[in-house]
């Protein structure tokens, strides 16, 4: 019965997709979904103006975000936000004006998920601007490197005491030593802005360490940034690197596990129930 209901699910799910014109064959899907124990509000700006997007993520839910071709940007995780009816409000982390929907980038520390959307795209997950939540960013269906990249480990639990941000004496988030000390060795400006000069430090061989695919500083190892084609993302909160997670790509529904329907079902059923939450951003040029 509950397959059934599962695959009821899928197919009325996408119908209403498709007649709202979210997925478009031209467009990149980007599907967030928040594996936390708490409430995410993910942020979504582009780089050439601040007309951006934000939403609630409760645990478990998921959304889609459409990104019109050429589209640049960046994505990333809120965390501990008060939001009034009118969609003012306030977040502990990351950030981004004082609305639901992001009008500024997201102020430090905040994990970041880059993209560059061309006939290649170009990705990275970033730690230079610190941590608050582990961020991962996994490709479906594409061509080329297309590696996974991210921060699948909790750095709150390992953030040096000069760099943790607390609240009620719980660490929320990890600053970079850039943030902290402001010096020009470790933001890499002045004498240290050439790739050649400026060189990890321990504090972020500290996030390295735990995040071996992420940048973890300005002029960090390039590999960090990876290239794909013709593909569409999953970008998970908390993720586990074992967690099957499932996107609509190509005209069909892709995962990334081996747990066929029920896993499909299962995570279509989480769509369904975040309806409200999912969003299209219009195309801007």
């Amino acid at each position: 019965m509950a397959s059934h209901l599962g695959i009821h699910s899928t197919v009325l799910f996408l119908l209403l997709l498709i007649s709202s014109g979210i997925i478009l064959s031209e467009c990149t899907n980007f599907t967030i979904v928040n594996g936390c124990k708490e409430t995410i509000w993910p942020g979504i700006l582009p780089n050439d103006n601040f007309n951006g997007d934000g939403f609630a993520l409760k645990p478990g839910q998921s959304a889609i975000f459409t990104a019109p071709p050429g589209w640049n940007g960046r994505i990333w995780g809120r965390t501990g936000c008060n939001f009034n009816k009118k969609g003012n409000g306030t977040c502990q982390t990351g950030s981004c004006g004082s609305n639901q929907k992001c009008t500024t980038p997201g102020q430090p520390p905040a994990s970041i998920a880059d993209f560059t959307l061309g006939q290649v795209d170009f990705y990275d997950v970033s730690l230079v601007d610190g941590f608050n939540v582990p961020l991962m960013v996994k490709p479906v269906g594409g061509k080329g490197n297309c590696s996974t990249v991210g921060c699948d480990s909790d750095l709150r639990e390992k953030c040096p005491s000069e760099l943790a941000v607390k609240s009620d004496g719980k660490t929320v988030a990890c600053r970079s030593a850039c943030n902290v000390f402001n010096t020009d060795e470790l933001c890499c400006r002045g004498m240290y802005s050439d790739p050649a000069a400026c060189m990890p430090s321990n504090y972020s061989r500290t996030f390295k360490e735990a995040c071996p695919a992420a940048y973890s500083y300005a002029h960090d190892d390039p590999t960090s940034i990876v290239t794909c084609s013709a593909t569409d993302y999953i970008l998970t909160f908390c993720s586990s690197r074992n967690q099957t997670q499932c996107t609509y790509h190509d005209g069909k529904l892709a995962c990334n596990g081996s747990n066929g329907l029920k896993a499909i079902s299962q995570i279509w059923l989480i769509l369904v129930l975040a309806l409200p939450t999912i969003i299209h951003l219009p195309p801007t040029f």
